[in-house]
């Protein structure tokens, strides 16, 4: 498996509302049209209203990047920037845990 963290830090209130739901209909478009993305979940952070952090899990490299070209993906790749001050990613290696199957079964 293949992840990838990422925290957005939103230039103001009224950039984190067009950024939210710039998300929403994204994450509608992920989980209709891409069986090879397990976990695509968005959280907000606490005491830190203009924050966000993704955590995406892939079933592999190959599906990430068809994750990254499909329409979807990259109107929020192309749209996202203006709603930014800064943007920070962290690529993973899956080496255990709970909460998905490790073995793909």
């Amino acid at each position: 498996m293949f992840g990838l963290v990422v925290r957005f830090e939103l230039r103001d209130e009224e950039a984190a509302a067009g950024f939210d739901q710039l998300v929403n209909e994204t994450v509608s478009q992920i989980r209709a049209l891409e069986p090879g993305t397990l976990v695509y979940l968005v959280h907000s952070v606490e005491d830190s209203s203009l924050s966000r952090v993704f955590y995406e899990l892939y079933a592999d490299r190959d599906a990430f990047n068809v994750h990254e070209t499909q329409p979807h993906t990259r109107r929020f790749l192309d749209e996202r920037a203006r709603y930014l001050s800064d943007v920070r990613v962290e690529f993973m290696t899956l080496t255990g845990g709970k909460g998905v199957p490790l073995d793909g079964g």
